[in-house]
């Protein structure tokens, strides 16, 4: 009865066994055939962004034009190799070495530890443990596993080996060898209706790709003609050519010393990411881009808006939190410029953002307009000079904490205004835009 229970957990193992490495299989095969669709893919950004041990040695080969050519045929190549070896159960201890190395390479590279990741959350990430590591230890023990234990073309071909090295006269009757021969065969081409489901879901993804760039990439449509624009063109960062020009701030520092600001002369907007649409009447999108504008999703845009040469950010202290995580655990140098608008309290909105420890603050737009306005209904009876002190008092705070110091606005009667009671920002933030 022993025995009996023993053939049956071993019949189970080799079966949970032989599943796992077609499933591993599969995810290295479309891993590399992924890369030879997409025709624009490089390793180039991967390598260049890594920032670990051997970040700096991946940074250099990124920017030979000659290695990054090497390391994408191998690692495209490598990948699908490694994928057929499993799925098939073919040189499976080579291929599980050989996934387990490519999949060491991706953990250094980008090892899930706060401050190390690829500027974006990384997919199956928890703490110290990523899919990468969990796999890696996986295909580090099929390299140690007997082919008895994991159907596949390794076992078939030592099954034929030890065949023809069998004496002559056989144990058992000819019916029945014939018979566990053929169950033997069917059992160990397991991987064969495993490929024909790779290749029907590839096939089945790729139909629908094409289906949805037809529609996307219309041809021929005259833009200025039709009520939409049906015409998209796509670029991606290998397509950016030269640099984003740079400015200055004119500053002082706290220990009253001149000081320069520097800024990209593109800079991002923070009102879409703090959930501020402009909507109108379409009173759900507020609402819409807040849920999608999840704390992942913000720090993937500050990392491609790094990556493209921008350098700042425009947007409210309640954000400062996700901003310091972006630099803290994804070592990002995004600069965080403060509107200081909390509740039109210009003197509240600063203490948030020196908190949140901003690089460069300044009066929200909205504060200056109503805080300008003689016609505004002030709720604490103050006139727009007691505001304008309160402003002009904002600023010098600013300064004292070594920062640069603005005024934003959304009129311009409202600039005018400042200037009238002599204050002098470092820096002015001014829309552009009808006010209907």
């Amino acid at each position: 009865m022993d025995s009996v229970k023993v053939k049956r957990f071993d019949r189970a193992l080799t079966w949970l066994l032989t599943i796992v490495r077609i499933v591993i299989g599969w995810h290295f095969l479309y891993e590399g055939i992924a890369k030879i669709i997409s025709s624009d893919w490089s390793s180039a950004p991967y390598l260049a962004g890594s920032k670990w041990i051997f970040g700096p040695l991946f940074q250099q080969m990124a920017d030979s034009a000659s290695v990054i050519a090497v390391v994408d045929f191998l690692n495209i190549w490598g990948m699908i190799l490694v994928g057929l070896g499993l799925m098939f159960g073919l040189f499976t201890r080579l291929a599980s070495a050989a996934g387990a190395l490519m999949l060491l390479f991706y953990f250094v590279a980008y090892p899930p530890f706060p401050g190390y990741m690829f500027g974006v959350p990384a997919e199956g990430a928890y703490l110290w443990v990523n899919r990468n590591l969990i796999e890696f230890f996986v295909l580090v023990a099929f390299t140690f596993i007997s082919k008895d234990y994991l159907f596949g073309l390794d076992r078939l071909f030592e099954k034929w080996k030890n065949e023809k090295a069998r004496k002559p006269i056989p144990d058992t009757p000819a019916a029945d060898q014939n018979k566990l021969y053929r169950r033997e065969v069917i059992k160990n081409l397991i991987s064969v209706p495993a490929i024909g489901a790779f290749a029907y879901a590839l096939y089945k993804k790729r139909k629908w790709d094409s289906f949805e760039e037809r529609l996307l990439k219309v041809e021929g449509i005259d833009a200025n003609s039709g009520a939409t624009l049906l015409q998209f063109n796509y670029a991606s960062l290998k397509d950016l050519k030269g640099q984003v020009p740079k400015a200055v701030i004119n500053y002082t520092d706290k220990d009253g010393k001149p000081a320069q600001f520097e800024l990209s002369r593109i800079i991002m907007g923070g009102n879409l990411i703090g959930g501020w649409a402009h909507s109108r009447d379409l009173i759900y999108v507020s609402k819409l881009v807040k849920t999608y504008h999840t704390d992942e999703k913000v720090i993937q845009t500050l990392a491609l808006a790094e990556k493209c040469g921008i350098n700042a950010i425009i947007t409210n202290p309640q954000l400062g939190r996700v901003h310091q995580k972006y630099l803290h655990e994804f070592r990002g140098k995004m600069k965080f410029i403060s509107d200081c608008g909390i509740n039109l309290d210009f003197q509240r909105g600063i203490a948030m953002s020196l908190a949140v420890k901003s690089d460069a603050l300044y009066c929200q737009g909205e504060i200056t307009d109503r805080w300008a306005s003689e016609t505004w209904n002030d709720p604490l009876k103050r006139t727009v000079a007691q505001r304008m002190e309160l402003i002009r008092k904002g600023l010098e705070e600013i300064r004292k904490h070594g920062k640069p110091a603005g005024i934003g606005a959304h009129k311009i009667e409202a600039i005018k205004t400042c200037v009238e009671y002599g204050l002098k920002p470092d820096f002015w933030v001014k829309t552009c835009h009808s006010h209907n």
